[in-house]
């Protein structure tokens, strides 16, 4: 089953369900207003959700009209909880290295908690103040849980993931050191992520939800070249483990979002990366120093996971780089 979110009288939008080729949708809107309203009554209304889903595929809705991803708002404009963790390995020593730091211990998975009051639309212009701070994205999956129990294991933490994403971490790459080294988390180098148009649940990824890992290629282009394509299915900690360790010490709210960390493969310099900080990363320890910028006003990404047949299964994250006017002092 796909899932969309496209503009309503309010902020949250409205619920739609999408075709699996994502050409066609139809209003959810009779069994769940909004994402968020579906997550918090999962189990009363999945199976009608199925239904339309169903109709949808075999051309038996009603009132069925085009879907348009660049048109639909994030799946979830707003959440109650965003936390985004850090486990594939080879990034994460990469940065290590770069930033001169000790390679945490891998005992438990990295996780931070970021800004959930927004989450950009796929295909918006995103504002930031200054190319000075290090504009760069960060390719990411991610999972939409229920309300999750404090104290679960991963394997029942299976049961509380009920819908997969695709999502874009951006990052401030220049205010992050300093944020580092206070040991007190991110406020100014994370600002709001964006999401891919389209939520799925885990039994229509098929064969490529492996493990608790999503075992697809996520293609990244900047300024329409390819700048990599890693495989999602390299996680050093699962998302069912990322669940079950967010929910240690407290209940998870539905509509948690909950992301893996940037993509990376180990053979990083074959497939290339979903950011900047990683490129420039191998730049300096192949050549002393990195020599790829970090991105300027007008520039463009792109990110789509997609199938081994090239079908997507998100839709994609095409977005513009702009400067934000600010306030007058």
């Amino acid at each position: 089953m796909k899932l969309a979110t496209i503009p309503g009288t309010g902020p949250d939008g409205r619920l739609v369900v999408v075709s699996r080729d994502l050409r066609s949708m139809v209003s959810a809107s009779d069994i769940a207003p909004t994402l968020q309203n579906a997550l918090e009554n999962w189990s009363e209304v999945e199976p009608a959700l199925r239904q339309l889903f169903e109709a949808l595929q075999e051309g038996a809705a009603s009132d069925v009209q085009p879907f348009d991803p660049a048109a639909a708002l994030a799946p979830l404009p707003r959440a109650w909880q965003w936390l985004d963790g850090s486990v594939y390995e080879s990034h994460g020593a990469l940065m290590a290295q770069v930033f001169g730091i000790e390679d945490p211990p891998r005992e438990k998975p990295l996780m931070y908690q970021g800004v959930s009051h927004r989450f950009y639309a796929p295909a918006e212009d995103v504002p930031f103040r200054s190319e000075a701070d290090g504009i760069d994205f960060e390719g990411e999956f991610a999972v939409l849980t229920d309300a999750v129990p404090m104290g679960v294991s991963a394997a029942q933490a299976v049961g509380h993931i009920r819908l997969i994403g695709q999502l874009n971490d951006w990052s401030l790459r220049t205010i992050a050191p300093v944020e580092m080294k206070t040991g007190f988390g991110w406020i100014h180098a994370k600002p709001p992520c964006s999401m891919a148009p389209v939520v799925v649940t885990p039994d229509e990824l098929g064969e490529a939800w492996r493990d608790g890992q999503v075992a697809l290629r996520l293609q990244v282009d900047w300024n329409g070249a390819r700048f990599g394509e890693p495989h999602g299915a390299a996680m050093g900690f699962s998302f069912p483990e990322l669940v079950a360790h967010a929910a240690e010490t407290r209940d998870l709210c539905a509509g948690t979002i909950i992301g893996s960390g940037t993509v990376s493969n180990a053979n990083y310099r074959e497939v290339g990366s979903t950011c900047i900080a990683e490129r420039r990363g191998i730049e300096l320890i192949d050549h002393g120093k990195p020599g790829t910028p970090f991105m300027r006003f007008g520039d463009r990404v792109r990110m789509e996971a997609v199938t081994a047949a090239g079908e997507t299964v998100f839709g994609p994250i095409d977005q513009r780089v702009v400067r934000r006017a600010l306030p007058e002092q």
